[in-house]
């Protein structure tokens, strides 16, 4: 019975985990989650959402059959039934190779890969592996957030420099090598670009990396956007780059497959050089890969064919309806004097536009926006503290033409109802 009252009193010794809770608050998870609950139950109208990176759900969004197939011949093959090897089956190995060297001057080795729950593992794997007592972490704003809540439960200090929104969001050089110090250990470069919907240039890109060779760190290029353009610029692998600094890649079949709840991505080690296994990194991410779950093994049974059978016609379609739906995300936003698009969407499935806020009555900020909208619209926008940038909205245009066209329709009439009068 003592012991009993000691619990009682408030004596328990155990608690949960504080970085955690913070850690998933910030995430684009977290807040869609607070912004559905603004959702009004009694509209009859369907909720049109603009704020998720999943497409899937809508028709003009399907995978590929020749995909589909591939997993069910995996599954009835009763080959890919037991444990995988930590760092990937070979022949997956080799088949995601195969598939990244056909855009590098060079060929990658299976040795080079390592397989992941989707590329949310990759990025999981790299933080936790650079995440050593004082260093820190040089990540774009706006971006990611996945990267500042992964780092902050890791103990990595982030520091943040900006993209430049009148540049087509290409990266501030000059702000990257002011923020770095010789605890820096890397940087992170997602292209195409989310939230933005930017694809940055080969020179461009060739500037970023040459920053970081002077500076002595690496590179982390998200490419899980990768081909996914649908502008003027074509996509470049950073790995094109990895005789100047180190490059670690990560990707999925995610997001150019529309597949993100099959969960099968990578890590690719780009350094011909050998410079990441000299700096003991190699080592690091088998080390955190032996700690953690494999990929599902029928899904990398699969990834050999996906890889090899999906017919070019699949992703032109992808990309063609893409490319529709940004135009309309682009022409939409003119339409509405209180949001403003600096320029438009080239690749991913994203776009920033800025709020300004002194054109409207009863809101007070991105997030107010937001929850408003939802509330009386049912649309699902992401405001952009999320991701870097207050006042600003983040909207993805990866759903069908007319639910977008829709969408702006009623965002259009929810800034007119709170237009300040003159």
């Amino acid at each position: 019975m003592e012991n009993e009252g000691s619990a009682a009193a408030g004596k328990w010794r155990f608690a949960g985990n504080e970085r955690l809770t913070l850690a998933g608050a910030v995430t684009v998870r977290g807040v869609l989650d607070t912004i559905k609950g603004n959702l009004n139950g009694n509209d009859a109208r369907p909720v049109i959402p603009l704020g998720h990176g999943d497409p899937s759900d809508f028709p003009s969004f399907r995978t590929s059959s020749f995909a589909e197939d591939a997993v069910r011949a995996a599954v009835s093959s009763a080959k890919f039934n037991g444990y995988s090897s930590t760092i990937g089956i070979p022949a997956a190995r080799s088949a995601v190779a195969e598939h990244l060297s056909k855009d590098l001057p060079y060929k990658l080795s299976p040795d080079d890969v390592f397989l992941t729950i989707g590329c949310t593992q990759a990025l999981e794997a790299i933080v936790t592996v650079l995440a050593r007592p004082g260093a820190n972490l040089l990540l774009p704003s706006p971006g990611f957030p996945y990267y500042e809540a992964r780092a902050g439960f890791s103990g990595l200090e982030v520091r943040h420099f900006d993209l430049i929104p009148e540049q087509d969001w290409e990266v501030d050089l000059a702000s990257v090598e002011a923020l770095a110090d010789e605890n820096t250990v890397a940087m992170v470069i997602i292209n195409p670009g989310n939230p933005c919907g930017n694809v940055f240039k080969y020179e461009h890109l060739k500037k970023v990396v040459e920053t970081a060779r002077k500076l002595g760190i690496l590179v982390i290029s998200d490419e899980v956007y990768d081909h996914l353009t649908f502008g003027s610029n074509p996509f470049v692998p950073m790995g094109i780059f990895a005789s100047i600094t180190p490059i670690i890649t990560v990707g999925s079949i995610s997001k150019r497959w529309i597949v993100p709840g099959w969960r099968l991505g990578w890590i690719v080690t780009n350094d011909p050089d050998g410079i990441l296994t000299k700096q003991g990194i190699v080592d690091s991410i088998k080390g955190f890969l032996n700690i953690s779950s494999d990929p599902a093994t029928f899904m990398q049974g699969a990834v050999p064919q996906i890889l090899e059978n999906t017919p070019p016609d699949f992703f032109q379609k992808i990309v063609s309806t893409l490319k529709e739906t940004a135009d309309i995300c682009y022409e939409r936003s003119k339409e509405i004097p209180c949001i403003t698009c600096p320029s438009k969407p080239e690749g991913s499935m994203f776009v920033m536009m800025k709020l300004n806020l002194s054109l409207l009555e009863g809101i007070n900020d991105d997030l107010d926006f937001c929850c408003k909208l939802a509330k009386e619209e049912s649309v699902i926008v992401l405001p952009g503290f999320a991701v870097g940038r207050r006042n600003w909205l983040r909207v993805t245009f990866a759903i069908e033409p007319s639910s977008l066209d829709d969408g702006f329709l009623r965002i259009k009439a929810f800034c007119q109802r709170h237009a300040k009068k003159p």
